[in-house]
This record gives C-alpha cells, structure tokens and sequence, in this order.
C-alpha cells in the first residue's frame, strides 16, 4: 500500500503533470532543447498560478481543466489510457472516452492543489531522447525531502507537447492506464459503462 507522503506527491506532480501535459505556445519550429526547458519553466508557473489564486476548489478545478485542454495532446494520452481497448472502440466512443478522461483527470488532481501551496519543482537538467526530450527536475514540498520529477516533452503531434512524467521513476501515464483498465474490466469491459462512470469519479 502507498504511504500517505508518495500518495501526496503523486497528486502533486500528477497534478503539475495533467496541467502540465502541456506546451508552451511556441511557434511552429522544431523542438529545441531550449523550447523543452522553457516549456516545463512555463507548465510549474501555470500551476503555481493557480494554487496560489486563492480561489474556490471548484474554481481552480475548472481553470485546471482549462489548461489541460489547451496544452495536453488529450487525444493521444486517453487513447493510451484505454490501452488495447481503444482498437475496437468506436470513433463516438473515443471522443466520449476522451472528453470523460479529461474531466476525470482535472477533478482527481485538480481537487488536490490546496495541500500544495508552496511548493515548487526547478528544472535541473535536459538531454535529448527519441521521442523528443526529457527534463529531469527537482519537486521541492514543505516539510519533506526533495525528489526528482522527469518530464518528457515532444513535438509530435504538431506543437510542443508535455506528453508524460516520471516521478522516482514511477511511470505516471503507465499508472492511469492500469488504473482504468482495472475499471474496464470491473464493467466486464464496457466501454460505453466505463465512460459513464468516469464522468461521475476524480
């Protein structure tokens, strides 16, 4: 079973992740180390914006979502969260999954900032890999030990995307996906049920 303390920093940095899962606006060039690191620079500046708003819960899940929209290739992520099942969905099924996944997503993590305030996550490093870069950092919370968070970031998709996370090696995106398989198969493998249910839960 997960401690309380890894439980509170996977919503954390899933949290920076999701909202985060994100590209800076850059124009439409190649991505650059540089353009990596600004991105994830811009993503912990989003975040920190929003926890520090001092707005309602349900306020600063709704702006969660917002920038999750914006920036995440949401698309790409829930199709790889439905894992194989994706294959004999329909194309109305996906779109239902997706937009159901992007809420769920926003109110899971979103929910969760308020226990964050102050903390931060500083960029320490990049290096390119084949599917664009990974940035490794440093997640910083009061009263705890720093730990690192790795970001991968590509352009794949046509502009600068933050498309997964890894904190202490813990495959974030890889999680989700068990997670809503689990589901899945707790539904005897309705996708259409499934949907329905992941509009209620987060």
């Amino acid at each position: 079973m997960q401690s309380k303390q890894l439980i509170r920093r996977n919503f954390l940095l899933t949290g920076i992740a999701t909202a985060g899962l994100m590209a800076l606006p850059l124009p439409a060039l190649a991505l650059t180390e540089a353009g990596a690191r600004a991105l994830v620079d811009q993503l912990v500046g989003e975040i920190n914006g929003v926890i520090a708003s001092g707005k309602s819960e349900s306020a600063m899940i709704r702006d969660f979502e917002k920038i999750f929209v914006r920036y995440a290739d949401v698309p790409i992520m829930a199709r790889y969260a439905l894992g194989n099942d994706a294959r004999r969905a329909s194309a109305a099924q996906m779109r239902a999954f997706t937009t159901a996944f992007q809420g769920y997503i926003s109110r899971k993590y979103g929910k969760r900032f308020r226990e964050f305030i102050g903390g931060k996550v500083e960029v320490q490093s990049s290096r390119k890999i084949k599917s664009g870069y990974e940035i490794r950092s440093t997640a910083i919370l009061r009263g705890e030990a720093p730990f690192e968070v790795t970001f991968l970031v590509s352009d794949k998709s046509g502009k600068n995307l933050f498309f997964n996370m890894f904190i202490e090696g813990v495959n974030l995106l890889l999680t989700e996906r068990t997670e809503i398989g689990a589901m899945l198969d707790r539904r005897k493998g309705n996708i259409d049920q499934l949907i329905a249910d992941l509009n209620k839960v987060g």
